[in-house]
Order: structure tokens, then sequence, then C-alpha cells
């Protein structure tokens, strides 16, 4: 078995023991069985604990407590949601401009709680910037994403544009064209954050069960290695680990995503690249980069991993030369004096993506179901809001969280759309990512010819639209 510090750098930066806590060896009889003990099950048992506090909960994990997705991240906490402008696209101005409101207050939502509860997770709340900052169809695509959102409500207050010179306050990177900044993004030290927050529900008097794997789950029932559980509600939150519970793989599949850290770097570095204020980045490519300066002044940078034939999970995230230096490259070609720094960490984690890139909050009452999931990778701020999302579900709540356009009331798991079989899904992944890869590599070579450029981009596009 992994040693857990190793999980990632952030569980090796935590100074608590890495011990599991008991087993459950006794059945149960609840009103809420969570499965999972990540951020969307941790959130869920807050907000229910909060707001009903007679209710009888408890949370059995396989693992630990952060050896998910909720461990392994780059700590990006968003006011976002995976695809919101196809899911908000059917509501007239004035509910799109409140589901956005929503969507935005979510890293200042966290904060209270942290607050509340007195978690340290290394919250700094300074914006994102997606930069052009490769090449300059980075910068045209920017621009029409800008526009997008303006036609979509938003406002400078959301997204601005910043020119090269304002970009450079910022962030300097070695050829910039300019960025999209938005102030609603926060950055984390992601397993304190799911540490922290076990910590929080266990002193409400919710029980965590670790190396409690649910072997089976039915209406009312969950199986465990050494007990049974019989509850009302039953809330599978697995996201990557969805094939573990079937049939929830078919609505979910595991993808993986990859990252590194340097080694801590002097403030003169920093002086020459900046990141003061804990600000999020990314380059604007097909890449799926993203990136933070660490409070311990490391920089931390993911880029997309894979997927594996049949919706298998990765387990070993022992990264290979090809694949860190990847990322190397990646954040090489933004700051030329990290080229040949030292990585002393690197790591990946599966993550869950929903048919059609959608997010979903459901609710089967029949059954007695509730769950979140298909972040896409961009779950540290959605869990929270699918945590409340959830409290409210079960608690027969109508309001704001329940009248999304993501949220399922009182429909049935299947009513998810599903993913096509195999061999389908690992041919159609794979030329996507082989687009996406092409693109880059045409348009990041100066030499390339335009019309190279053109129709490199024009197939990516092509294919990314399969994906929705």
């Amino acid at each position: 078995m992994q040693p857990l510090r190793t999980i990632s750098l952030w569980m090796d930066q935590l100074d608590e023991p890495l011990c599991a806590r008991p087993a459950l060896r006794q059945d149960l009889d609840l009103d809420v069985c969570i499965i999972g003990a990540g951020y969307t099950g941790l959130w869920t048992a807050y907000y229910l604990r909060r707001q009903a506090p007679q209710l009888n909960i408890a949370v059995i994990e396989a693992n630990i407590a952060g050896f998910g997705a909720s461990g392994r991240n780059g700590g990006w906490l968003m006011g976002n949601l995976l695809g919101e402008d196809r899911l908000l696209a059917t509501l007239s101005p004035q509910q799109r401009r409140e589901s956005i409101d929503l969507l935005h207050g979510i890293p200042d939502e966290v904060h209270d709680v942290l607050l509340r509860e007195g978690i340290a997770c290394d919250y700094r709340k300074g914006g994102v910037l997606y930069c052009a900052a490769r090449y300059p169809e980075q910068e045209r695509s920017l621009r029409a994403w800008l526009d997008d959102l303006y036609r979509q409500g938003m406002n400078e207050d959301d997204y601005r544009w910043l020119r090269p010179e304002q970009l450079d306050a910022q962030l300097k990177v070695s050829n910039p064209y300019g960025a999209l900044y938005s102030p609603h993004v926060a950055t984390i030290q992601p397993a304190r954050l799911v540490r922290g927050l076990a910590r929080t529900v266990e002193a409400m008097g919710v029980p965590i069960y670790e190396n409690t794997p649910a072997i089976d789950w039915q209406t009312g029932e969950v199986r465990t290695p050494l007990a049974r559980i019989r509850s009302h509600w039953v809330v599978p939150a697995v996201e990557g680990y969805a094939a573990s519970l079937p049939p929830l793989g078919r609505h979910q599949l595991p993808v993986q995503s990859l990252l590194v850290a340097t080694e801590p770097l002097p403030e003169s570095i920093w002086e020459q690249i900046g990141l003061g204020q804990g600000q999020a980045f990314s380059e604007n490519s097909r890449q799926v980069t993203y990136g933070q300066r660490s409070a311990d002044n490391r920089l931390v940078f993911g880029a997309r991993g894979g997927y594996r034939f049949g919706g298998r999970l990765r387990e070993d995230f022992t990264l290979t030369t090809d694949e860190v230096e990847l990322r190397r490259y990646l954040f090489g070609e933004l700051f030329p004096q990290l080229k040949h720094v030292r990585i002393t960490h690197s790591w990946g984690g599966n993550l869950g993506m929903a048919r059609r890139f959608r997010p979903h909050m459901l609710c089967d009452r029949q059954r007695g179901i509730a769950l979140a999931g298909g972040y896409g990778g961009e779950g540290v701020g959605a869990t929270n809001l699918g945590g409340r999302t959830l409290a409210a579900l079960i608690l027969g709540q109508h309001n704001e969280l329940t009248a999304q356009p993501w949220v399922h009331d009182n429909r049935p798991l299947s009513s998810l759309a599903s993913w096509p079989p195999e061999p389908c899904r690992w041919l159609g992944y794979n030329a996507i990512i082989q687009s996406f890869v092409h693109e880059d590599r045409t348009l990041a070579n100066p030499a390339s010819a335009p019309w190279r450029r053109r129709l490199a981009s024009g197939l990516a596009d092509f294919m990314e639209g399969f994906m929705h």
C-alpha cells in the first residue's frame, strides 16, 4: 500500500499523524449514510448537521479522509461550475445573474466556514489569471471567451481584460499577450481543508469510519466488509471512484490529472515571477494547465492527464519521466528561469467526468439516494455548493440552491446521461486528445505556416465539439 504521505505534496505537508480512524465493525441504523470522506461527503455532513442536529448521520471511507481527489488537487477554490454557460443558457437574464452570483459566492462561503470552525488551509483569495502567454492564438480565444461571458450577463466586476503591462504587475511571464482576470477564485492547501473538515464534522457528532469500503449498496442499505448499514438516505460521494459503486460508473468516468511541485523558491525568484497575493494562474491552451504559488513558496503546476480503457482507475501515481517533463516544459515556457529547477513532488489523482461535461446534484426520493458529482476537475469549490444543495434536498427545502438547472430533484439515477460503451469512449477520448496535442505543438512553433495553424485549431475545435 502506498505510504499516505507520498499521495501528494499536500499530504506530505500535514503536521498531523496520518493514522486511519477505526473501521466500522457493527451494524448501524441511520438517517443518512454518506459514502466517501472527501469534500462532497464532508460538506454534506457539515450542512446537514448544522441544520438538523437530530439526524443520525455517519460517513464511511474506503481509505482515509483526503485519500482521493480532495487531497491531491491543484488547490483552486473556484466560484464556478464546469459547463455553467450551457447550464444557464435557458434562464432569463435575471435568473442567470442570480445563479452566477450564487456560483461566484462559493469562495466567500467556504471562507466563512473556515473562520467559524477554525480550519487553517492557507486560504488566499487573489483571483485567477487566465494568460495568453505561449502563442498569439491564445489572446484571440481569451478575448472571444470574454465577449461570450459579457453576453451571458457578466461584467468587469466578474472578468476583465489585462493588457501585458497590467498582467506584469501580478504575474511576469516570458511572452505576455494579456490575460483574463477574475476575482472569484481562491487558492488553498487542499489536504488541510479536507482533514480540517473531517475533524469539524466529527466534533459535531458525526462519526467517520475509515478503511471501510462500501462493497454493495441498494435502496436503504449499504454493506461493508464487517457490517450492514440500514439508512433512510444514502449519499454516494465518490466522484472519480464511481465505478466502484455500480451503476454510478455509467454516468461518471474517472480521468486523471497530474501535478508537480518545485522545491521552495527564494524570494529573489518570486520577485521575477509575482503571484504575491495567492493568485491562481493558467496558460490558455487545451492542455488544461493550472498553477499556484504555495504558502511555502513552491510553484505547484498541473496539466491534463489521461483516461484508461474501460474506465479503469489509475492506482499508481508515480509519474513517468515523460509526464514530469511535459509539465516542466509547460511551466518553463512561461518562466524560463525555472526550466532546470528541482522538482521535489509529483503526483496525480482520479477525478469524475459526467457525460456531456455537465455536473449534477440529484435527489431520488423514491429510493432515498442523493448525490452530486461530475465536477470535471473543478470540484474544490463546486463540492461546497454540492454539499449545501444535497443537504437542502434531503431536508425537503425549496430555495435558491434547489432551483438551479444542475439540480435533478425527485429524479431517478437513470435520468442522468450515460457514457457510451467501450471501445467508443477510449477511441473518442484519444482522438480528441491527439487533436489537442497536435494543435498545441503547431501553435507553439513560431515557424508553423498560418494555414497549418488555422487547420490545427479548426480540427481541435471540431473534435472538442464532441465533448459536449
